[in-house]
């Protein structure tokens, strides 16, 4: 899994412990680990979500301000609509 420079130190501190991900199948598999900057992550779970239905919890989660904010993020694989299926990727810090 890749994400934005600019989260990796969030992510090292563990600030960051979930991700939304615009795919047409899945790219990353519960269990797996993977590198971000100077650490490696754990998913823990992964499942489809309604764009609309994401909480404000895991909004925080994501490092995100706000629900357009993720939108902008995750848009780059293309437009996300309220009914967009992402998927809510769970992931914790391993080393």
């Amino acid at each position: 899994m890749e994400f934005s420079k600019e989260l990796h130190d969030d992510i090292a501190a563990g600030d960051i412990g979930v991700s939304f991900r615009l795919w047409r199948r899945p790219h990353a598999k519960v269990g797996g680990r993977y590198a971000v900057g100077r650490v490696e992550i754990e998913v823990d779970s992964m499942e489809l979500t309604r764009f609309a239905d994401i909480s404000d919890a895991d909004l925080r989660r994501a490092g995100e301000h706000d629900r357009e904010a993720l939108r902008r993020r995750a848009a780059h694989s293309g437009p996300i609509g309220d009914d967009t299926m992402l998927y809510r990727i769970a992931f914790h810090v391993v080393g």
